[in-house]
């Protein structure tokens, strides 16, 4: 998985968290699969199409934190995640 400090594509603007679609149990092949970017100031209450139940892993950039509900539209039980 990268550092959270190294959570920036190309173009350098900043990402607060990156969602990965794979997981394994060894740690040098977690972090895969498809990504979900989730940029600075981000307000989502649904995840995107496809993205339900799909993250199974991720890493949050430095000076961010991520929120997670277990239900939709921020409702159920909500869990926070940073560096």
């Amino acid at each position: 998985c990268p550092a959270p400090a190294d959570l920036r594509p190309a173009n350098g603007t900043r990402v607060c968290a990156q969602l990965y679609a794979d997981d394994s149990p060894y740690y040098d092949q977690c972090c895969a699969g498809d990504v979900l970017v989730v940029l600075p100031d981000s307000d989502v209450p649904y995840m995107p199409r496809g993205w339900s139940d799909r993250a199974s892993s991720l890493v949050v950039g430095t000076k961010c934190e991520l929120t997670v509900w277990s239900r939709r539209a921020k409702k159920g039980n909500s869990r926070r995640f940073n560096a």
